[in-house]
């Protein structure tokens, strides 16, 4: 039986891909901050082992567990907020990333998949490929570029196969509340009009059970060393997605669109051309925004 290793395993995308990989008959080690309160989020199982580290713990970690086979890294500190520009907490989690690669190498595992972001780009007005040229602007977009490309390095280094994947926009169950789909789904459910920006922007929404999907498809037969970018493959704007959520929930409220500024750094269009990564692993996503939407609302 094959034995996966996911970091950040609590939150949306991780606690999906626990789901995922037992389904596919992995065995799975979760890493999980110590005294997490999201324990519940990660599905029971007698093949679901909980090793509680914080990321600072990864360095001097000595597993007892040491037959694993992939090392998927998610967990990342401060992704919200003013908290994307701490330039010394965006510096830590480049190191917290290369301990998890050494981590990875401790536990046996010959696969690392890091988990990067859209940030990564800035601003661009194309779809975006393994190709397309970099340029963050955000101090967390410049910490997720530097982390993929010296875990890459290290990964080469130490005989690991690696890849890096930028996702883009994953929504579903377990998602943080401070998401736009989690607030503007809960603004709805108690009678509230949210309050937004003009969302003009062309977005590309995964439900997470695809990401997890292909995160995993990646992990087994992406090429070593590339990156690939992870979204749905089609974009629209981004106020039509909100209201398609206002339609599922109550058609009567108003939507309170252009009544907040664009946030600093944010792009206009985020779509990704997933051609590289269909053809590489044989992943395509399965989800369409409304039957996610119907899954997260009965959720």
């Amino acid at each position: 039986m094959r034995k996966i290793v996911i970091s950040g395993s609590t939150g949306m995308i991780g606690s999906s891909l626990v789901r995922c990989a037992l389904a596919q008959n992995f065995s799975v080690v979760c890493i999980v901050r110590k005294n997490s309160t999201k324990l519940n989020n990660i599905l029971q199982s007698d093949k679901v082992q909980i090793l509680q580290l914080d990321l600072s713990d990864y360095k001097n970690y000595e597993p007892k567990i040491k037959d694993c086979d992939t090392f998927i890294h998610l967990a990342w500190e401060k992704t919200f907020g003013a908290s994307r520009d701490d330039v010394d907490v965006q510096v830590d989690n480049i190191q917290y990333t290369l301990d998890a690669v050494r981590l990875a190498y401790r536990m046996g595992c010959c696969a690392f998949v890091g988990v990067g972001s859209q940030a990564e780009y800035g601003p661009v007005d194309c779809d975006l490929t393994p190709e397309t040229p970099v340029h963050p602007e955000s101090g967390y977009g410049i910490a997720k570029y530097t982390a993929g490309r010296l875990s890459a390095l290290l990964c080469s280094q130490l005989g690991i196969k690696q890849n890096w994947v930028r996702v883009l926009s994953v929504y579903g169950i377990n998602d943080a509340p401070h998401t736009l789909i989690s607030y503007v789904i809960s603004e709805l459910k108690e009678g509230r009009s949210p309050q937004l920006t003009k969302c003009e922007q062309i977005w590309d929404y995964l439900y997470c059970d695809d990401a997890a999907q292909g995160l995993l498809a990646i992990a087994d037969k992406g090429i070593s060393g590339k990156v690939y970018p992870l979204g749905f493959g089609k974009g629209q704007k981004l106020s039509e997605y909100i209201e398609s959520i206002r339609n599922e929930i109550n058609p009567k409220i108003p939507l309170g669109f252009g009544k907040k500024e664009y946030y600093p750094h944010q792009p206009m269009r985020l779509v990704a051309n997933i051609t590289d990564l269909v053809r590489d692993t044989g992943w395509k996503p399965n989800i369409s925004f409304e039957v996610g939407l119907e899954k997260l609302l009965l959720f």
